[in-house]
């Protein structure tokens, strides 16, 4: 799936495990980066983590919820969640597929 420095957006969607099982797989970690797949199914019920964290959307649509805002997203968009921040997608298509992307120290890089 991964050579080291690039990962297979459709090797890394078939390695994902089956459903009911959460679809999410981390597929690559570098220092404090890591990087995974995230495929929700019906429900996204995820709780606020612990490091910073980015989305980039590569299928699918849908509201997301980051903290108190509430916004549509496209396939190519980045969505950024501060640590410790509520969010989730609500109202998305069933082909929702993102990267997702932690990296910092617990509680995030506090930079405004």
């Amino acid at each position: 799936m991964s050579d080291g420095f690039q990962i297979d957006i459709d090797k890394a969607i078939a390695a994902l495990p089956s459903p009911p099982d959460e679809q999410y797989m981390i597929v690559y970690r570098h220092g404090t980066l890591e990087a995974g797949i995230y495929a929700p199914r019906g429900v996204d019920d995820q709780s606020p983590h612990a490091r910073d964290e980015v989305y980039v959307v590569v299928k699918g649509r849908g509201v997301f919820i980051c903290g108190t805002t509430r916004k549509p997203f496209t396939p190519g968009e980045l969505l950024f969640v501060p640590a410790g921040t509520i969010h989730r997608f609500e109202d998305f298509t069933d082909d929702l597929t993102v990267w997702v992307v932690f990296y910092g120290p617990p509680g995030g890089e506090n930079v405004r």
